[in-house]
């Protein structure tokens, strides 16, 4: 069976089903092609972001939180807690719901704008001007036969050399979002977003926490100042961060993992836990798209090359999401693959990478969107700085979180907003204002002349932005 569509995307994630709604919308008739799995065999869309990753590493840590809350916090409130426990298959399975709130949500979306999906593995069976036809391999084989095809294959974790996952003593970001019990030692290799929000539940439940890091700096992508900041509260939480490791051999034995390292310093050490987190980066999911076969060009990482329209070498194939170059950041692959489908419609789709938001979810939280420090000094810009630290804001005291700060970087001449960094609570949210600043080309002054709601977090990055003129009110 050979079924005509003028838009097939493959992969469900959120680059994909995102890119198939958005093409739906402009009249196309479009098909999504997914294969993840539920438990039970049925689909499973949304990707590594909702079934492995975004959504339930932060149902995850909201539990943990909850659970370090009542531990450590909630006395400070007069609330007395007694005999206080943690049931880690009842986290579990709440997580897992939330992951099917959100597979069934994306299937209903799909339904909605009357997108047809289907669950198999795609692969292209021929490309060429005339339409692509695209193999599904599920329940039943199919073809489909589309004008316009638009890939959104995601990403997968990548191994240690000779240390492959076996998803139960050695683990990626998969595994990890799924140990049954607390471990007593828990090691993580990469202090990324993945190993520290990783990092951080199994440590709120009270494993104890070592991460291994190659880079001899930490959050090297992250602004220094802000950095530092979150350094120190990580540390102060019981978090054992090394920097500057090389990692050597990695073994598995009855009583858990072993990890021969190195330190900065050259001396040999050895770290032995019951379970292993591997988190040293992601790579393109391009394996069984039969890319070569149809000329399909990938880079030597395997990513599909693509031109700033996420064009690829073949007529009327696009590529979307971490299956392409830039950030692999879920709300990336969204923006692309809206924009591909108003560019299929003859529309001026767009994405900024300048004005993209970064979050790591830990506590404190950070999240940045624009150049750091660092960046400017090395480019030659002139730049102003200011800072207004959470200590100093109302809201915050009240919360009883005042770990952090807002930190904006300004041009010296414009005043522009270059870039703007916080460390500190619901940082993922404040973020937002100075993305619309900077989508905006705002200055510094236009979000210091704003009035902020008070009490409110928001104030601190108002504050922030008086700071770069040197005229803050509250510190």
């Amino acid at each position: 069976m050979n079924k005509q569509f003028d838009v097939i995307v493959i992969g469900a994630g959120p680059g994909g089903y995102i890119a198939a709604i958005r093409a739906a919308q402009l009249g196309f008739n479009t098909a999504c092609i997914d294969e993840w799995k539920n438990s039970k065999g049925g689909p499973a869309p949304g990707g590594t972001c909702t079934n492995i990753g975004c959504i339930p590493s932060k149902a995850l840590l909201q539990s943990s939180e909850n659970y370090d809350q009542a531990g450590h916090h909630f006395a400070d409130h007069g609330i007395e807690i007694k005999g206080l426990g943690m049931d880690v298959a009842k986290m579990l399975a709440r997580k897992d719901q939330v992951v099917k709130q959100n597979n069934d949500g994306i299937l209903f979306l799909l339904k909605k704008n009357k997108v047809a999906f289907f669950h198999g593995r795609a692969s292209f069976a021929t490309a060429g001007e005339a339409g692509h036809e695209i193999k599904v391999a599920g329940a039943e084989a199919l073809m489909l036969t589309g004008k316009h095809v638009i890939v959104a294959t995601g990403s997968t974790a990548r191994a240690l050399p000779g240390a492959p996952f076996d998803e139960e003593r050695i683990l990626s970001n998969d595994g990890a979002l799924r140990i049954p019990d607390v471990p007593k030692k828990l090691g993580l290799i990469g202090s990324g977003v993945i190993g520290l929000e990783t990092g951080s539940v199994w440590r709120r439940l009270g494993a104890e926490v070592t991460i291994l890091e190659a880079l001899p700096t930490f959050l090297g992508a992250v602004d220094e100042q802000i950095a530092r900041e979150a350094r120190k509260a990580f540390d102060k939480q019981g978090l054992k961060i090394e920097l500057g490791v090389k990692v050597g051999a990695v073994a598995i034995d009855k009583n858990g993992v072993s990890v021969a390292w190195t330190n900065a310093k050259g001396e040999p050490q050895t770290l032995k836990v019951d379970k292993l987190i591997v988190s040293i980066g992601r790579v393109p999911n391009t394996e069984g798209l039969n890319a070569q076969a149809v000329g399909l060009k990938l880079d030597e990482r395997g990513a599909i090359l693509v031109d700033d329209d996420c064009r690829t070498n073949l007529p009327n194939v696009w590529a979307v999401g971490d299956v392409v170059r830039g950030p692999m950041l879920a709300h990336k692959a969204e923006e692309e693959g809206v924009a591909v489908a108003e560019r299929i419609a003859g529309q001026h789709g767009h994405v900024n990478f300048n004005t993209i938001p970064w979050v790591i979810y830990t506590s404190p939280e950070i999240a940045w969107v624009g150049q750091t420090e660092q960046q400017l000094k090395a480019a030659g810009v002139k730049y102003k700085a200011g800072t207004f630290p959470f200590m100093a804001n109302g809201r915050a005291r009240a919360l009883g979180d005042t770990t952090g700060m807002v930190k904006f970087l300004a041009d010296a001449a414009t005043d522009e907003i270059l870039g703007v960094h916080i460390v500190g609570p619901m940082a993922s949210e404040l973020i937002s204002e100075a993305v619309v600043a900077m989508e905006f080309r705002a200055s510094a002054e236009d979000i210091a002349r704003i009035c902020h709601a008070h009490p409110s977090l928001s104030e601190a990055t108002k504050e922030a932005a008086l700071a770069v003129d040197k005229r803050t009110l509250n510190l």
